[in-house]
């Protein structure tokens, strides 16, 4: 099966990830999109990544601290996993939940690959662990509480280079700038961000 490659979608991230009340017919093409994923449809396996990629990549990215780069690891070794390993599920949430777990259990194992304290994930991986659906839209939280606490421009730029997939240079282009001044401005957002996730989580613990 083909994995499509990782790219963020057009959307504002404050927003449009957060999840929703499904209907049945929804939760019922949850259960056939898993049941589809299973069978190997390269199709299904595609609508699956575009529903659920950005959602995991905003959980990833706070549960490691705002390391971007490896939220985008994770992303695609939990996608890979899904298309060998996903099964049957009853619901949408349950869909979720199982590739939430992927990624936490991923992001554990490359933290221990790193040598770094996975305190956080630990916690979070285990599928036992009461709340953990109210956890997940904690954190998701936490994100967007992160975000909106940047100044605007900041915002802007993360947004615009993280979640709308646009290039430095086409950046550069809408700020009437040039890519370096946008680099210089993006190390410097994400400095802050990651400062503001760790401040977040620190107050949440």
């Amino acid at each position: 099966m083909a994995m499509p490659v990782i790219g963020p979608t057009p959307t504002h991230a404050a927003v449009d990830a957060q999840p929703t009340q499904l209907s049945g017919n929804a939760e019922a093409e949850a259960r056939q999109l898993a049941a589809s994923v299973a069978r190997g449809d390269e199709a299904a396996f595609r609508q699956l990544y575009d529903r659920y990629h950005e959602r995991l990549f905003r959980l990833v990215i706070v549960l490691d601290h705002g390391d971007e780069s490896l939220a985008h690891e994770v992303v695609q070794s939990a996608m890979l996993t899904a298309a060998a390993k996903l099964k049957s599920v009853e619901s949408e949430k349950h869909l979720w939940h199982w590739l939430a777990q992927v990624a936490r259990q991923d992001l554990a194992k490359q933290w221990r690959r790193r040598k770094r304290e996975p305190a956080l994930v630990a916690l979070e991986e285990r599928s036992d662990w009461p709340g953990v659906g109210e956890a997940d839209t904690r954190l998701e939280q936490s994100l967007d509480a992160a975000l909106l606490a940047l100044e605007l421009e900041e915002r802007q730029v993360v947004e615009w280079f993280y979640f709308d997939g646009l290039r430095q240079s086409e950046i550069a282009e809408r700020l009437h700038t040039t890519p370096k001044a946008v680099s210089s401005r993006l190390e410097r957002s994400r400095a802050k961000l990651r400062l503001i996730i760790n401040r977040i989580l620190s107050h949440e613990t």
